[in-house]
């Protein structure tokens, strides 16, 4: 009778996991994002394209209460691509 050794264990997987492979990517264009939250962001257009309606709605009537910091922040987490569509899906580039 011979006994065989059991297979090595799997390579350890460093960093972290690539949302491309395997998951499911947005319908949402990020550079239409993009574009959105640059030139109408104040006015809320990026957040109803990304789904986030009630987000929109708030965004638009708070823009000048918060001096356009808001925005300002939602574009920058837009444009580096940390802001996924309201289903949790990383946006389509």
């Amino acid at each position: 009778m011979s006994f065989d050794a059991p297979p090595p264990p799997p390579p350890p997987i460093y960093g972290a996991p690539n949302p491309y492979q395997g998951g499911q990517v947005s319908d949402k264009d990020w550079s239409t994002a993009v574009i959105f939250t640059w030139l109408l962001g104040m006015f809320g257009v990026d957040r109803f394209y990304l789904g986030y309606t009630g987000l929109g709605i708030a965004k638009f009537l708070l823009h000048w209460f918060t001096c356009g910091i808001w925005w300002l922040i939602d574009a920058i987490l837009i444009t580096m691509n940390k802001v996924p569509d309201a289903q949790g899906r990383p946006l389509r580039k």
